[in-house]
């Protein structure tokens, strides 16, 4: 991995696995960094919500890049996380809030918000994509929502925005993962590269949009919002009440601890 030049401002890895720069033109990058595999706890989503918030609150930003290190894109929430925590309901609710802030932020960001996707992309990572503005895909990437192999639901709000409604309702079913390659044919992917080039292939995307006037874009941005005919909030929240049924019901804790106990702890 490697990090361009004209560097304003940047920023350590912080505990939650996040860093970020911003450079002269005005091009920010968010970061996820988090192994093994970028599954990320409460503090991790709510840093990327916390983070965007504050970039595209900020005018000398034009555009933000989501992007990581490691194998993969992200994978979803941090199950261990859940599953050791003295008060797994109290947990799952504060990841849950996490998510929907960190999904909401990407959304409602005041700037396009670039989504670079390598490896896998998954449950929550999905999230954050399926909200994107715009997607380039390295060639290894595919995605996925296996969702109800871990005793949840949700996230099929932003893998409707991805593919076409039976592919989704397909996806959620069976966890089937899919190439970055299928959904640059659906429109949803704007290119695939070969790995090495991703920073390269998003960066030229968001120098493209950084040389608009700032003003146009913003209001651009906020337009296009206004006039999307699926709130993805209230609809997200909507899956998130089945997930809580789920853990009542006792689905939820025996998948988590399946899944704790074939990664080992």
């Amino acid at each position: 991995m490697f990090y361009f030049a004209l560097q304003a401002m940047s920023s350590d890895l912080d505990a939650a696995g996040l860093r970020h720069t911003v450079d002269d033109a005005g091009i920010a990058e968010v970061v996820m960094a988090r192994p093994p595999v970028n599954a990320l706890g409460i503090a991790g989503w709510q840093g990327i919500a916390d983070l965007l918030h504050s970039l595209g609150a900020d005018p000398a930003t034009r555009v933000v890049i989501l992007s990581a290190e490691g194998r993969g894109y992200n994978a979803g929430v941090d199950i261990k996380e859940i599953h050791g925590a003295a008060d797994s309901h109290r947990a799952l609710v504060a990841v849950n809030r996490a998510c929907a802030a960190a999904f909401a932020a990407v959304y409602e960001c005041e700037v396009p918000v670039i989504a670079a996707v390598h490896g896998y992309c998954l449950g929550g990572g999905i999230g954050l994509v399926g909200n994107a503005d715009v997607i380039i895909a390295a060639d290894d990437a595919s995605f996925g929502l296996p969702e109800v192999d871990r005793g949840a639901l949700g996230a099929a709000t932003h893998l409707a925005r991805l593919v076409p409604q039976h592919l989704m309702r397909t996806m959620v079913y069976t966890g089937r993962r899919i190439p970055a390659a299928d959904l640059a044919r659906f429109g949803s992917v704007l290119e695939v590269v070969p790995r090495e080039q991703l920073r390269a292939a998003a960066r030229a995307v968001a120098t493209e949009i950084a040389a608009k006037s700032p003003v146009a874009i913003r209001a651009a941005k906020q337009s296009l919002n206004g006039i999307d005919p699926v709130d993805v909030r209230r609809s997200y929240r909507y899956e998130q009440g089945f997930t809580f049924e789920l853990t009542l019901a006792g689905v939820g804790a025996e998948q988590r601890a399946a899944f704790v106990d074939k990664k080992g702890t």
